[in-house]
């Protein structure tokens, strides 16, 4: 009984290898009851020939049936499912830096110990979870592997660690997100440069939108962009799916950073649709213009007064529910005014402004989509977007790299010892 108790556990922890042990007890005591039966003479034919035949049913074969005799005759067997395969361990990567923390979780860089691809690891806040897998998690996940984008982060794996709270996302590696780059280029993008980024997160919308998706979250700093002009969408932890038709009942208004906010939402609206991503773009595509976020706000009130300071108060014609939207009697509007943008954004083409005002619309429902966007004429007219490959490079601040001074000279070349990398997660 001694020697009991250790083995039970190890077989426990084991469980969801490939047990070898079951398959070869079973012919080790079928030929023992043939012995008892005296039919020892018998013992060279196959197993399958001395069992009982199976009769058929329903006129299956006795095969099929002997397969099926577990399950009920009227269900069919399970052929097309993958095979499920355990999550490989966190471990199997090797910790560079961490790369920022947000709400929803802290995101490391890491090199894949076999293949020496440079990934991103974002393990999520499951620290005080008491209730089973967070559902924002689960919609993140799932979102990432619906939503197969060029302009969307991939999704390579989902990794563990020693304990149930160490969950880790594993994601493609892209050097800069576009709020830190906005910050420390010299100059503002040039107009055929915005046209492509602007085109590349609009392909990415589209196509989510088109999946059911709803962002939730669209912001500069969850754009990333790599060294050869191409932006992805991240951070899906407020995405989540909508149903048909578009508007949903009962969803949250704590989402989208404040600066990104609709104005539906801001006002306590219960239903919301891919609108309120379309406004998100709105705001970056004029943060891109400004070389800064366009409404800095430190409240949602004042966010409001900023809105309807640039945009004019809605009215009846240009949003014909504002009245019906639960906060809008404790709003005191301004005084009617002609929107600001022209004064606002000076450099832009007449069909720029025209694209931004129809991103920043107020009513929902005549707030341009994704879709239309791509085919709007400000993309078609000079100067034309920019190739991505043409794009200038920059120092990733997520790698660690730091623009270098003209007088500096390179840097030497580094030691092995240098590279020493943590493998601890955990911090």
């Amino acid at each position: 009984m001694s020697h009991a108790g250790p083995s039970t556990p190890s077989r426990k922890r084991s469980r969801w290898d490939v047990d070898e042990s079951a398959p070869q007890s079973e012919p080790a005591q079928q030929p023992q009851k043939r012995r008892s039966k005296g039919k020892s003479a018998k013992l060279s034919p196959a197993p399958e020939q001395t069992e009982p035949p199976v009769q058929p049913v329903n006129g299956t074969s006795g095969s099929a049936e002997r397969a099926r005799s577990s399950h009920s005759i009227f269900v069919p067997p399970r052929t097309h499912h993958p095979p499920l395969q355990p999550s490989r361990s966190v471990y199997c990567y090797e910790r560079l830096n961490s790369i920022e923390e947000g709400s929803y979780g802290v995101v490391f860089r890491a090199r894949d110990k076999q293949t020496g691809d440079i990934v991103a690891l974002k393990k999520l806040k499951l620290d005080e979870e008491k209730n089973g897998f967070p559902i924002t998690a689960l919609r993140e996940i799932n979102s990432l592997m619906v939503c197969k984008h060029e302009n969307v982060v991939g999704i390579r794996e989902v990794v563990v660690g020693d304990t149930l709270t160490q969950v880790f996302i594993v994601m493609d590696f892209i050097e800069h997100d576009l709020k830190t780059l906005l910050t420390i280029m010299p100059q503002p993008f040039l107009q055929s440069e915005i046209k492509t980024l602007m085109l590349q997160l609009l392909s990415a919308v589209a196509h989510c939108h088109e999946k059911w998706i709803l962002h939730r979250d669209l912001k500069t700093s969850n754009l990333l962009m790599n060294n050869r002009g191409t932006i992805k969408v991240a951070d899906f932890g407020l995405a989540r799916r909508y149903g048909d038709p578009v508007g949903v009942g009962g969803l949250t208004q704590l989402v989208v950073t404040l600066w990104y906010r609709a104005p539906e939402i801001l006002l306590g609206a219960k239903e919301y649709s891919t609108a309120v991503d379309m406004w998100s773009v709105g705001c970056i595509f004029a943060e891109l213009l400004l070389k800064e976020p366009l409404f800095q706000a430190k409240g949602e009130i004042e966010l409001l007064s900023m809105i309807f300071k640039l945009l004019g108060p809605p009215t009846a014609h240009s949003w014909p529910d504002y009245q019906t939207l639960p906060l809008a009697k404790t709003i005191n509007l301004p005084p009617p005014h002609p929107p600001q943008l022209r004064q606002k954004f000076p450099y832009i083409t007449a069909a720029g402004i025209d694209l931004l005002s129809r991103l920043l619309t107020y009513d929902p429902e005549d707030r341009i989509s994704a879709t239309q966007a791509l085919k709007h004429p400000y993309f078609s007219e000079s100067p034309l977007p920019k190739h991505p490959d043409l794009f200038s490079s920059f120092p990733s601040a997520a790698a660690g790299e730091r623009r270098r001074k003209p007088y500096e000279s390179p840097p030497a070349p580094a030691r092995a010892a240098d590279y020493k990398l943590l493998t601890d997660f955990d911090s």
